[in-house]
């Protein structure tokens, strides 16, 4: 079995003269939740479209469960469960009702799986309620279930949470996670929220302009946006001797003759403070450093806008 979901190479689609998706090279292990983090516009959704054979490529390749022809992509995509943009459902049924017509229509043997989906994603007491009644938040859970309603294994979800409240996204990010952790379930993703993608994806895809500028796993980018103490003291020399001698503290670089980073007491640079002043070292400035996801999206495609 192998461990690439989802790869593609060179996909492009454009429409006219404008070109949404440019040269896409992107790959999915399995297990992973790939996050794909972009500005509106940038081809989040076309992407993901054109995985889900909701649109098609212009040129490139497109490999889904190790499937590349038409006919062995068609087959790979019952194996992929998807929710992108609002999900169509009919407004005088319950969502039992909507359910069952998808079921149907998608030849799902087993009637079984529309109480479980309901289940799972908190909808299974929702009776007669019609889908022209219900809040957002319901909305997006039955756009969930319906995505989930084969279990499949391979799950593309387009702004989720987009327009939830807080206590929503906060529920619909513990379902995403126990879909991944006990259905082992990969999941592709995108979101604006980036502070909320960040607490789910295992791997990212920053997309800028239609094109992949940076695919990066979780691990890396926390090691590149690690948090960290920068003091600006009097002898650098004489600090380091000291955070080794009083604080048993070898996390730290000098930057140069004035300035050390400290990767601990990051919370308490107080205890750093006391300790070198004890010891006659002058501290003129402390201060934390680091990024979030979004900071660092920023700083990526801002520095590429100015390059």
């Amino acid at each position: 079995m192998s461990d690439t979901i989802l790869k593609t190479h060179g996909l492009t689609k454009k429409y006219g003269n404008f070109t949404a998706v440019s040269n896409m090279d992107i790959e999915v292990k399995r297990g992973e939740i790939y996050g794909l983090v972009g500005k509106n516009g940038a081809g989040k959704t076309t992407l993901l479209k054109m995985v889900s054979g909701l649109a098609l490529k212009n040129s490139g390749s497109l490999e889904l469960f190790g499937e590349t022809t038409e006919t062995g992509l068609n087959k790979a995509r019952k194996r992929t469960g998807c929710m992108i943009e609002t999900p169509s459902f009919l407004p005088y049924l319950s969502a039992e009702k909507n359910l069952e017509y998808y079921r149907q229509q998608r030849g799902i043997v087993n009637p079984s799986c529309i109480r479980e989906s309901l289940e799972f994603v908190g909808l299974a007491d929702t009776g007669k309620k019609r889908f022209k009644n219900f809040s957002l938040g319901m909305k997006q859970r039955l756009g969930l279930a319906l995505a989930i309603m084969g279990n499949p294994e391979f799950l593309i979800l387009d702004e989720p949470i987009n327009g939830l409240d807080p206590m929503g996204i906060v529920e619909f990010r513990e379902m995403i996670l126990k879909l991944n952790r006990e259905r082992n379930t990969t999941i592709l993703i995108s979101s604006h929220i980036l502070g909320e993608l960040s607490q789910i994806a295992t791997t990212y895809g920053f997309i800028h302009n239609g094109k992949l500028v940076e695919h990066i796993s979780a691990g890396e980018l926390e090691e590149k946006c690690k948090r960290s103490l920068k003091l600006k003291v009097s002898d650098t020399a004489k600090a380091a001797v000291t955070l080794q001698n009083e604080l048993n503290c070898n996390e730290f670089l000098v930057l140069n003759e004035q300035e050390i980073q400290i990767g601990a007491f990051l919370d308490t640079p107080e205890t750093i403070v006391q300790a070198l002043v004890k010891n006659n070292v002058m501290v003129a400035d402390v201060h934390q450093t680091g990024l979030n996801l979004e900071e660092y999206f920023i700083e990526l495609v801002g520095g590429m806008n100015h390059a």
